[in-house]
């Protein structure tokens, strides 16, 4: 008698849900790739990040709340996004240092909280994923990703994987891109002057191609890129590991989700 599927809900996060769907889809046709029974809570809200940066955790609070609810149950909760996962994972716990049972609530939802690329790798046992892209493609390690959540080796690893595609490395792929959710707010020019340094760092390895597994520094990368005149694309790793690039153009060019 074979074991049952891990139930997983995804967390699609705002700005996949808003900006790039097909991050969504690409997360899900790989956690069912990895044996997994996949469902999307459709009361599941913001993570409450920009409210906590912000110093609203009144807000930040109300937003944990309706998550914690969202995803009781599940096996695992998997979300494409470092950002986000490292705010579930290690901060949302303390907005309710006043509240007992919503604290081991939210403690549990912490523990089954995971990243996606780290899930497959870590947790499922995914050594190689069913997927091809013709190219050389470098690779954009976020702040909250690597720091936060330890994600280094395993998108490496996996991309290892993908038949036709060479990663190269850039000189720093560890120094952020300057996004920093509300620090390209607050400190544009400071901002600008980075996500300029890690464009130029994006061009020397002569790569078509820049991934990341968050969103906000894809955007932001995309829009500097864009504005650079450069020809490199941007992708969510996702979107290479679930072999969706032919139909899905590349963020920020015409037709992009």
């Amino acid at each position: 008698m074979s074991e049952p599927k891990p139930r997983v809900a995804l967390f699609v996060t705002c700005l996949v849900d808003l900006y790039r769907p097909s991050v969504g889809f690409a997360a899900i046709r790989l956690l069912e790739q990895a044996g997994c029974l996949v469902e999307v809570p459709p009361t599941q809200t913001c993570c409450g990040q920009p409210a906590f940066n912000a110093g609203d955790r009144a807000t930040a609070r109300d937003l944990a709340r309706g998550l914690v609810d969202a995803f009781a149950g599940y096996d695992h909760v998997v979300a494409p996004s470092g950002s986000c996962t490292g705010m579930i994972a290690h901060h949302l716990p303390t907005l309710f240092d006043d509240d007992p049972q919503y604290r081991a609530k939210a403690e549990d939802l912490a523990a089954r909280t995971h990243e996606l690329v780290s899930f497959l790798r870590d947790v499922m046992g995914v050594e190689r994923v069913d997927a091809r892209f013709d190219g050389t493609v470098t690779y954009h390690d976020s702040c909250a990703g690597l720091r936060e959540m330890g994600i280094k080796a395993q998108p490496r690893a996996l991309l290892g994987g993908v038949a036709g595609l060479t990663l190269t490395e850039m000189a720093d792929p560890e120094i952020c891109c300057g996004f920093g959710g509300t620090f390209c707010v607050k400190y544009p020019d400071i901002s600008v002057r980075m996500v300029t340094d890690k464009c130029r760092d994006i061009a020397a390895t002569g790569a078509g191609t820049v991934l990341a597994g968050d969103m906000g520094c894809l955007l932001n990368m995309a829009g500097r890129l864009r504005r650079e005149g450069s020809p490199v694309q941007v992708r969510h790793v996702a979107e290479v590991l679930a072999g969706l690039t032919r139909e899905v153009p590349p963020i920020g060019e015409a037709g992009s989700p």
